[in-house]
């Protein structure tokens, strides 16, 4: 299936989505949508895996039988039903019964049977109930199938779901529906839902052209990117991973078996449940990654919370998108944690640098960071000034990067990336200032190709540029009090032509001779009418 397939794939899905949620916030229609299709990829891969385990057993379908091979097969063979299960439990770790297939659910949908809500809600407990992976338990929990948004009886809120499910049986009929295809579906579908969602998309979207840059950045050496991409990441951390995107987008740059684990970690559970749905959708097993429900900040991640150094998990490459500026509550706990305890805490008003101490806190000694903070982190006074200046004097900030204004759906204001390493060569700090560098949009402003590949050679390669790009050595960064404004070291003002003073002073004086001869004719012409002639006020 070509790259243009798959965009069609998205706009036939998210025509479907704008037509059919009505008055419905598109926050709340995004869940049902991206549940049904990702009931789709489960049950195609379930019904792909049935079919290799059974072989010559599985049945065909086709006649007048609209029932999936699989249901055929239950019905004939009960006493096998058992073990098929467990070993299918082992194989794929998950167990999808014949009546909660997507063609099952479909095909109710088209007949406008009054039991689909009923039978898609014991669907989804049963996928989550009777998997054998973790990853499944939960998945389906923000899925109000019974919400008034659906309606306000149980006959609308079923007629409703027959109409839905039916489009998006009808849509997606014509085309493939591998991981990859759909995978791209639903990461277009999340984009969509985004740029509807307003300040609300900041919680669970990184724009895609962002999301190159610092997926790039993190893949390449971390002592010389100039040497290229790392053969393999360990494993990769987002923090505040929201739906799994940029995750995501790190892997398509290391390639399926570049990095030997994911982790993320989200707050919001229906974000959660969007980003390990994300993984699957985009065919990365369940024992390939781990998503954690839980709140950064508090570092509620059991796995995180070891203090002993020797035993403490440290990633190759970390990348974040937190929430900017957001109000937290630092207590003095907090402030003798492992993480913060060197730095002191950030303000209750911004948690910007509590977001990059967690994540710093778990780079690995040869990784990279990468993360989109505001620009006040660059520049604001108080406790984030003396973190600011610890890590600058450790050493720690490689290089920082200026965004343009209004990229992202969730609010106007420029961003900035700032890449930090625990063991970086150069003692100096790349600032890379590409606020004017990008396509006008009437929403959100765009980075084309060239815009981003132009940060990531200038990153890659640490090139100077006027007006672009500069090395600043620490010694001009303490003489400007650790302050890492931006424009401070690369302005992008055009300098004013410079004036010839000389140059100036002869063209008037050439003036005044005009003048000076013109009214000298002009006299001579009043003379010659017998009148006074004009005084000279020179």
């Amino acid at each position: 299936m070509t790259k243009q397939d798959q965009i069609e794939l998205g706009k036939t899905l998210w025509a479907i989505a704008d037509d059919l949620r009505g008055a419905m916030n598109a926050d709340d229609f995004r869940d049902y949508m991206l549940s049904f299709l990702f009931l789709r990829y489960l049950s195609d891969n379930y019904e792909a895996a049935a079919q290799k385990e059974l072989g010559r057993d599985y049945p065909e379908a086709g006649g007048n039988d609209r029932r999936s091979p699989l249901s055929i097969w239950y019905g004939e063979n009960e006493q096998d039903i058992e073990p098929f299960e467990q070993q299918m439990r082992r194989k794929v770790h998950y167990i999808i019964k014949p009546d909660y297939l997507w063609n099952s659910i479909a095909e109710l949908a088209r007949t406008q049977n009054d039991d689909l809500l009923h039978i898609l809600q014991k669907g989804f407990k049963y996928i989550e109930n009777e998997s054998f992976a973790s990853t499944f338990q939960g998945l389906f929990s923000e899925i109000n199938l019974d919400s008034e948004k659906l309606g306000k009886s149980y006959t609308a809120r079923n007629a409703k779901l027959c109409t839905i499910i039916s489009k998006i049986a009808e849509g997606i009929a014509g085309f493939s529906t591998s991981s990859d295809v759909l995978g791209d579906a639903y990461e277009y579908l999340i984009g969509q839902f985004a740029a509807g969602s307003g300040k609300k998309a900041g919680e669970f979207y990184t724009p895609q052209q962002i999301s190159s840059i610092l997926s790039a950045i993190v893949t390449l050496d971390c002592q010389d990117p100039g040497t290229g991409k790392k053969k393999k990441l360990k494993n990769l951390l987002d923090f505040a991973c929201g739906s799994g995107s940029l995750l995501l987008n790190v892997r398509h740059q290391m390639g399926v078996h570049g990095i030997g684990k994911i982790f993320g970690q989200e707050k919001n559970v229906t974000t959660y449940n969007l980003a390990r749905m994300n993984m699957l959708l985009h065919g990365v097993k369940d024992s390939e990654f781990e998503i954690f429900h839980g709140d950064s900040l508090l570092n509620e991640w059991d796995m995180l919370a070891e203090e002993n150094p020797a035993k403490k998990l440290h990633f190759d490459a970390v990348v974040a998108n937190p929430p900017f500026s957001y109000r937290w509550q630092p207590t003095e706990v907090l402030g003798e944690n492992f993480r913060f305890k060197d730095y002191g805490l950030a303000p209750k008003s911004a948690a910007d640098f509590a977001f990059l101490l967690h994540g710093f806190h778990f780079l690995a000694r040869e990784g990279t960071m990468a993360i989109i903070l505001p620009h006040g982190v660059l520049f604001r006074g108080g406790a984030e000034a003396r973190i600011r200046r610890k890590l600058l004097e450790d050493g720690n900030i490689d290089t920082v990067i200026g965004l343009p204004a209004n990229l992202f759906f969730s609010t106007g204001i420029p961003v900035c990336i700032l890449v930090l390493k625990k063991c970086k060569k150069p003692d100096d700090v790349l600032f890379i200032n590409a606020g004017e560098h990008f396509e006008k949009g009437k929403r959100q402003n765009r980075l084309l190709p060239e815009h981003i590949e132009k940060i990531i050679e200038t990153y890659q390669y640490r090139t100077e540029e006027n007006r672009y790009s500069r090395c600043v050595d620490m010694e001009e960064i303490e003489k400007n009090d650790f302050n890492l404004n931006i424009s401070r070291y690369v302005s992008t003002a055009k300098p004013e032509e410079a004036v010839d003073l000389q140059a100036v002073n002869d063209e008037l004086n050439k003036v005044e001779e005009k003048i000076g001869d013109a009214r000298r004719r002009h006299n001579d012409f009043l003379a010659e009418l017998g009148l006074p002639p004009l005084p000279f006020t020179m």
